[in-house]
């Protein structure tokens, strides 16, 4: 098996529209309410028109009712933009505001609801996880989640 990713250790090594999307999952930790981990997470996802959907974690008192920000984003764009395929996925996260060091990882629920949009938008969709001095990029949701589940 095979894990394709490339490592970035700034936000200015970045193409262009993948720094775009990383500035805009950094920006949407603002809307994060994370009262019980304090850990803030953004997301967002760009459509394939080039559409930017963002999303912040929200927890709850009544865990495990809150969500993460990848599925907060994605679930967003999906029912803002059914006919739209999600190509790229942008995460951070940090404490007390301040983005950390390591990249964002997504979580295995994240993980299968990117696989489900991928297979549904029939395109691949690159995740980019974002830290302080540490960005990688993976080019398919495969090489997070190998072996997806999948029964569309």
């Amino acid at each position: 098996m095979n894990i394709s990713y490339l490592e970035f250790s700034s936000l200015d090594e970045l193409p262009a529209d993948d720094k775009e999307l990383a500035l805009a999952a950094i920006g949407a930790m603002k809307g994060a309410y994370a009262p019980y981990s304090n850990f803030i997470v953004g997301s967002a996802v760009r459509l394939e028109d080039g559409t930017i959907v963002t999303g912040a974690n929200q927890e709850n008192a009544a865990f495990p009712s809150g969500l993460c920000a990848e599925r907060t984003a994605m679930f967003s764009a999906g029912a803002a933009y059914p006919d739209k395929a999600m190509v790229s996925i942008a995460i951070a996260g940090g404490s007390g505001g301040v983005l950390d060091a390591s990249p964002a990882s997504p979580c295995g629920a994240c993980r299968q609801v990117m696989a489900q949009y991928q297979t549904k938008g029939g395109k691949k969709m690159s995740i980019i996880m974002v830290g302080n001095g540490r960005i990688l990029k993976f080019y398919r949701v495969d090489d997070l989640l190998p072996f997806i589940f999948n029964n569309i």
